[in-house]
């Protein structure tokens, strides 16, 4: 059970004084041997910790093995926006869920359920984030900039992407619990993968829930275009698939509420991501249909200028 370290990390990462070595010893506590590294930048508005956790599988490729590599991002812009809001902040749920996971993923091997393929785990950690005005709610912002996120979080070894964040502050998921988006990959949104919908069945014991996605969500921050939230930043900087899992709410509720974080929904998407890889480092479960892919650029091309900024927009014109 999982919920076990969805608790203890809520309560450490729920301090002005966390930084990523706290989550880094925590990690340690369970297995002195873990992969974790921990790398400081600083940005115009803070600095903030980027978290990497490798938990490496029986048939991974960092042991010469063949399993394809899970990534498990956690996608925020802080965990805490003080001295502006005091506590831990709704936005927080994509790392809480990120680290939580890398936590049981650890003790799974430790027990002797070692997964079959690599899997990596990168957030980052940041209690004092500003906030930025977005509609319907305010945005929490991050002290660096987006492309510096996806630098630090999205690895080359992954081979699909799993993106967590906090996706409450919207009209268009009015569900508790949280949601799955259809796959992205390299500018093009493709149809809802068959597997994850089935996984999310079988872990969330309900029927799945589904995040409606526009172009302009896929597109990089900067450009100017509305984006429902950062959820799918992650695929503008790799050429695998990328899902985002959404921690959403009935109600509309901001990035920076505070006593917003519901940590039964959080370790749902805990046991959601888990299961994920399990399946998929053994090859049973596809993010995207390859034939499929293959033939929607034959008949329309590429659309990996969605990843990019686009063209410059005449100064008149904005």
């Amino acid at each position: 059970m999982s919920l076990k370290h969805v608790m203890e990390l809520y309560e450490l990462m729920d301090s002005i004084y966390v930084n990523g070595e706290v989550v880094k010893d925590y990690l340690h506590n369970i297995d002195p041997s873990a992969d974790v590294t921990v790398k400081t930048i600083k940005g115009d508005n803070g600095s903030t910790d980027f978290v990497r956790v490798l938990v490496k599988g029986k048939n991974g490729k960092s042991s010469g093995g063949n399993a394809p590599t899970l990534g498990i991002i956690g996608r925020l812009g802080g965990i805490g926006a003080r001295p502006e809001m005091t506590g831990f902040v709704s936005d927080g749920d994509g790392a809480l869920a990120c680290m939580a996971s890398a936590a049981k993923t650890i003790d799974m091997a430790l027990k002797g359920d070692q997964l079959e393929g690599d899997v990596i785990f990168t957030t980052h950690i940041c209690p004092t984030a500003p906030t930025l005005p977005h509609e319907p709610v305010p945005f929490m912002n991050s002290p660096v900039d987006i492309s510096v996120m996806n630098e630090n979080e999205v690895d080359e070894m992954m081979d699909a992407i799993l993106s967590i964040d906090t996706t409450k502050g919207n009209q268009i998921c009015n569900h508790k619990g949280f949601a799955i988006t259809p796959t992205v990959k390299e500018g093009y949104i493709l149809k809802v993968s068959d597997d994850l919908l089935h996984v999310y069945t079988q872990s969330a014991g309900i029927s799945p829930v589904v995040m409606p996605i526009t172009t302009q969500d896929i597109t990089p921050y900067g450009n100017g275009l509305f984006h429902v939230n950062s959820i799918l930043q992650p695929a503008v900087a790799t050429t695998s698939p990328v899902v985002g899992v959404a921690i959403t709410t009935e109600s509309v509720v901001a990035g920076c509420a505070t006593g917003a974080t519901h940590v039964t929904d959080v370790e749902n998407v805990v046991r959601f991501v888990l299961e994920v890889a399990k399946v998929y480092g053994a090859k049973k479960c596809s993010f995207y249909d390859e034939k499929q892919f293959a033939l929607i650029e034959i008949l329309y091309g590429s659309m990996n200028h969605l990843q990019t900024k686009g063209n410059e927009v005449p100064a008149h014109e904005q």
